[in-house]
């Protein structure tokens, strides 16, 4: 299926997201948009699947011009969206949510349907049980009912928003190939990521889009990964990452036999040791959802542990059935959602950037707040840390996800804390700001800060750590040196595939 933008133009407010876009989508080619955060891309593909209407300008499919009106209407007119985020109901089985929503009718054969998505599958190498319960499939697996779920519905162009994000590399690799497959058979794929090297290796073609402008349109073949992260962010952009030797000082994290337990009461963590010294970065890698986020919170003591114990030797403070002994105020933790936990969306940045020590001297004197000392904190902290905002009066919610992380990086890293937890700390960012926030990190292992690094992006673990710890279902399967590991090695690990 081709498609073609037309001037596309589509603003809120005063902001203009798409200035007359004019882009050609071949049939049958894999297309990569690639942009920093606030670029356009969201929007641009929320207009293309029915989601928004354009301002201005014309869509043309087949070169016949089309009005997206509703997600139904792209659906009808053969797109359909992956999102990064799977929209699938665990309890049900495979075939059930490939279906779901589809037809109204009074009598359903479930096993007629079975048996077309088993054959739809086999047809794209989507090999899948029809009958299994969603919940309980790997989640590449589940990418594939997402997939299926698309072509069900006769979906000719397919738009994929990050779909690598939380695979593993064996499933990035079979991903791939069926993305391939499906273009040789005639589907017409948007690939969206900011992987620079999957880009490279998988799509024909690349639009580069930066302030809501395209800056940047080239077969795949005729530039680098440096020519379109330069084309994303304007600039120069350090791709590879120089680390100095590590120089490892004094314990600063101790834990011994940790366990945790979520809201329901089921173990996340089992019975995991570690510890991590000053001017050490720890990786932990793993697939999304096998206790990372129980294992962060527990260390920085906002989760409730079963057993075992968590040591603060340097830092002079002591976990124990998780009752503070004070406040751990030399733990820094940078969590994996920067809005819902690491940010107060309607403050402003200045207000943000003190969440910490607003009860403390110079922001504070007896019980009244020092409002001058907080403008003037705010204003050093956005030179400092780049933060593209006017003034710190700002709410952060108007700041794209690239700037919110570098307030929550300012506040955490302000007090020069012995101990960083770092949790997805470049989710969902741009090469340019993923650039600024792993430099950051790297002039703290300098400084002698110990840096617990968890990541599902395994290229970033291997060379953002000194060590790498691979958690699967809870455990640590393995402790490697970061300087001997192997993709495939970790890789084997993160699936559960090494695991004796």
């Amino acid at each position: 299926m081709n498609l073609r933008f037309f001037n596309v133009t589509k603003s809120f407010g005063s902001f203009v997201a798409n200035d007359c876009i004019n882009l050609q989508i071949e049939s049958g080619k894999i297309h990569a948009i690639l942009g920093e955060n606030g670029a356009g891309k969201t929007t641009l593909m929320n207009i293309v699947s029915g989601v928004y209407q354009p301002d201005s300008g014309q869509i043309y499919l087949q070169e016949k011009p089309v009005k997206i009106t509703s997600s139904h209407v792209a659906i009808k007119l053969g797109i359909g969206m992956i999102h990064q985020h799977f929209m699938l109901v665990p309890q049900l089985s495979v075939t059930e949510n490939i279906i779901l929503g589809t037809k109204n009718q009074w009598w359903l054969n479930l096993r007629k349907k079975q048996a077309e998505i088993a054959a739809l599958s086999q047809t794209y190498g989507l090999e899948i049980d029809p009958y299994a319960q969603v919940g309980k499939l790997p989640i590449g697996i589940q990418q594939r009912v997402e997939i299926l779920k698309v072509l069900y519905r006769q979906a000719k162009l397919l738009i994929l928003d990050e779909p690598t994000a939380v695979l593993t590399p064996k499933e990035v690799k079979s991903l791939i190939v069926i993305l391939k497959q499906l273009a040789a058979a005639g589907k017409t794929i948007i690939f969206i990521s900011h992987k620079l090297d999957e880009v490279m290796h998988l799509c024909d073609y690349v639009t580069v889009l930066r302030r809501g402008k395209v800056v940047g349109n080239t077969n795949i073949q005729n530039t680098t990964p440096e020519e379109l992260a330069k084309l994303m962010v304007g600039r120069d952009v350090c791709l590879h990452i120089n680390k100095s030797p590590k120089k490892c000082g004094n314990i600063v994290l101790s834990v011994d036999n940790l366990q945790v337990v979520d809201s329901r009461g089921v173990i996340t963590v089992r019975d995991i040791s570690l510890q991590l010294r000053g001017g050490e970065i720890l990786g932990i890698a793993g697939v999304d959802g096998n206790g990372q986020r129980e294992l962060a919170d527990a260390i920085c003591g906002l989760r409730q542990k079963k057993q075992g114990n968590i040591n603060y030797p340097t830092i002079g403070q002591y976990l124990q059935n998780n009752k503070k002994k004070g406040r751990i105020m030399e733990v820094g933790y940078i969590p994996e959602d920067r809005q819902k936990m690491g940010l107060i969306l309607q403050f402003s940045i200045a207000q943000n950037l003190i969440l910490r020590l607003f009860q403390r001297i110079p922001f504070c004197r007896r019980f009244l707040l020092n409002y001058s000392r907080i403008q003037a904190n705010a204003k050093s902290t956005i030179n400092d840390f780049d933060i593209r905002a006017s003034s710190g009066d700002i709410q952060v919610s108007q700041l794209s996800g690239g700037n919110q992380q570098k307030v929550v990086l300012a506040r955490e890293l302000a007090r020069e804390p012995q101990l960083i937890v770092a949790m997805q700390p470049t989710r969902g960012l741009d090469v340019g700001a993923i650039e600024a926030v792993q430099q950051r990190l790297l002039s703290e292992r300098e400084r002698g800060a110990g840096i617990l690094y968890i990541s599902t992006e395994l290229e970033e673990i291997m060379v953002m750590s000194d060590r790498i710890a691979v958690m699967y279902r809870g455990e640590f399967v393995g402790v490697l040196d970061a300087i001997t590991a192997t993709v495939e090695e970790i890789g084997l690990l993160m699936g559960g595939g090494g695991k004796s």
